[in-house]
């Protein structure tokens, strides 16, 4: 039995679709995971990797071949009311009731989850203010933008004092203005006590916003740790930037020149990402400096993205 400490406990997980048949599929393949409370977790991988079909075993939507999974300390198959009281779930697909407004939304929620008329108002109050909605609080839904609607889905899960909350991909279709607000209030929702495993392609969002990281492909984890661990596998990448006055035709020729993992050029600024076993980023950083007037130049180290890459063995683009 997992201790109560856990928020999510994951133990040798597996999900077989079409099981016996000879389009077998291993959606899950002995999986395992524990995640404590309070913690923000990223679960990183591409499409068809086992995000999804994980997210469903863990909130008692689809059952599992064998293995066992626990929310703060209740099986997902045998105490399935007592998770589902313990978790919220934010799907990829907007849910919101389009001719309600903003604040009746979180009313109806509410109402929903069997909360008081004082406890509706003080917490849609909180979540209205800690989401940045103030403005929109009496517009009906369905005259908001597309990041808006979603600012609003993400936001009244958080009307429930569940302590588990399960977001799949939260910022899609969200301007920088609207994801900056939600990353913002998730993160200080995780410092109130909530327990977040966060889905997303969006890696600097989980670089911003996780405490730990699990790389999942092919149904198994092939990686888990804090950010600076994570990003420690890949210490050699470096990128190198630099935005030119003006970028000229002899300057692209080279930079194309320069030996790099990977280059791109968007406008006025060539970015080089480098090994630096095989070439010194200061050097690369020189010759570039060289071909022409600069505005501004960088040199960084890993992102998550470089180490994603690198795990799934892979360039980037």
């Amino acid at each position: 039995m997992p201790q109560r400490e856990h928020a999510i406990h994951i133990s040798d997980l597996v999900k077989v679709y079409n099981s016996g048949g000879t389009d077998e599929v291993r959606a899950l393949d002995d999986f395992s995971l524990t995640v404590e409370r309070g913690h923000i977790t990223g679960l990183l991988g591409p499409n068809g990797a086992g995000k999804s079909t994980l997210l469903k075993i863990l909130t008692t939507l689809l059952p599992k071949t064998s293995g066992s999974a626990h929310i703060m300390g209740f099986d997902v198959e045998k105490q399935a009311l007592d998770v589902r009281r313990s978790i919220c779930l934010v799907l990829q697909q907007n849910a919101v009731e389009q001719y309600l407004t903003v604040e009746d939304n979180f009313e109806t929620f509410g109402r929903f989850h069997g909360l008081s008329k004082s406890e509706r108002r003080e917490r849609g109050d909180r979540v209205i203010h800690a989401f940045g909605l103030e403005a929109e609080r009496r517009q009906k839904a369905i005259d908001l933008s597309g990041g808006y609607k979603r600012r609003v889905q993400v936001a009244k899960v958080f009307m429930i004092d569940a302590p588990v909350i399960f977001l799949d991909e939260a910022t899609t279709g969200m301007d920088p203005i609207n994801k900056r607000a939600t990353i913002d209030a998730v993160a200080e929702e995780a410092r109130r006590g909530r327990t977040i495993l966060l889905t997303t392609h969006l890696l600097d969002e989980a670089e911003e916003l996780c405490d730990s990281i699990v790389f999942i492909d092919k149904g198994r984890k092939i990686l888990e740790g804090d950010l600076f661990t994570i990003k420690a596998l890949a210490r050699n990448i470096v990128d190198v930037s630099v935005t030119y006055e003006t970028l000229t035709p002899d300057i692209r020729d080279a930079v194309e020149r320069i030996p790099a993992r990977k280059r791109e050029v968007q406008h006025s600024t060539v970015l080089l990402t480098i090994d630096s076993a095989t070439a010194s980023p200061h050097a690369v950083l020189g010759t570039l400096l060289d071909l022409g007037p600069t505005l501004a130049f960088e040199v960084r180290g890993a992102t998550l993205e470089d180490v994603f890459m690198q795990v799934l063995g892979k360039e980037k683009p």
